[in-house]
């Protein structure tokens, strides 16, 4: 459940001089475009369901630690009501908290509003998500139960939307909060040091501009990345295709001073 968008992109261009990737760049909260598919959930009867998530997950809403399997970031997961309005999830992996989050739906039911903890990095990021509902839940089902199309991202962490790039003479070196990879341009996997998820990447050069990346877990594809710097130099369009949920977005970075 790792936070969605800035955390994890790369960068091209060659040689030693520095490219146009080189740099700290910071995500544009406002230019994200978020996939149509919906996030699901299902809590009635004392049981949450995310049928949306990857693996799907179904446990017990009664605060407790419990064992899940599938998900790179956490191996534990509680679900606590807090009221009619109100469900927080809490994430953990080899005992310690990974990721939390507390989903309120407002008084009128249209919309979801989640504000999350990623704890993956050395710096725990912080940020807040909004929702739309498109599909209600079942009768008699907690709030939360539907379907929600996410709008937009108000805030998060600086720590969380910031990523710096360094080319090498043939590949790329990352730092995201305290993640970092030293890959090659070769298609060869290079593992992200420090990520509890155990994330493998290899690049592909398109061109001076773009660079692919792809990323894998559990020897298995979960995400690619297409960075294409502006020809000023000033702005990264980032288009992110998430192989396992079928979805893409797409957002800008622009380089910081």
């Amino acid at each position: 459940m790792k936070f969605l968008f800035a955390i994890a992109l790369l960068v091209p261009t060659a040689a030693i001089a520095a490219g146009p990737f080189d740099g700290t760049w910071k995500t544009q909260l406002d230019s994200i475009q978020f996939s149509s598919k919906p996030a699901v959930y299902t809590l009635k009867q004392g049981i949450y369901k995310c049928s949306s998530c990857v693996p799907s997950l179904s446990i017990k809403a009664d605060g407790t630690d419990q064992k899940v399997s599938g998900h790179s970031y956490y191996d534990t997961a509680a679900v606590q009501v807090v009221d009619a309005r109100t469900v927080q999830f809490a994430g953990k992996l080899g005992g310690k908290p990974s990721y939390s989050n507390s989903m309120s739906v407002s008084a009128d039911g249209t919309t979801l509003t989640e504000t999350f903890q990623d704890m993956s990095g050395t710096q725990t990021v912080t940020g807040t998500q909004v929702s739309k509902r498109v599909a209600a839940g079942a009768a008699g089902s907690h709030a939360i139960s539907g379907s929600w199309k996410t709008e937009k991202m108000p805030e998060i962490s600086d720590v969380g939307a910031t990523v710096t790039y360094k080319m090498t003479a043939d590949g790329l070196q990352m730092d995201w909060n305290g993640q970092t990879y030293d890959a090659k341009f070769d298609g060869k996997k290079y593992l992200t040091v420090n990520d509890p998820g155990k994330t493998w990447v290899s690049l592909r050069r398109v061109s001076d501009g773009t660079i692919e990346e792809t990323d894998t877990r559990d020897g298995k594809v979960v995400d690619v990345y297409r960075m294409t710097v502006s020809a000023d130099g000033k702005t990264m369009t980032v288009v992110d295709k998430d192989v396992r949920r079928g979805t893409t977005s797409q957002y800008k970075m622009l380089k910081q001073p």
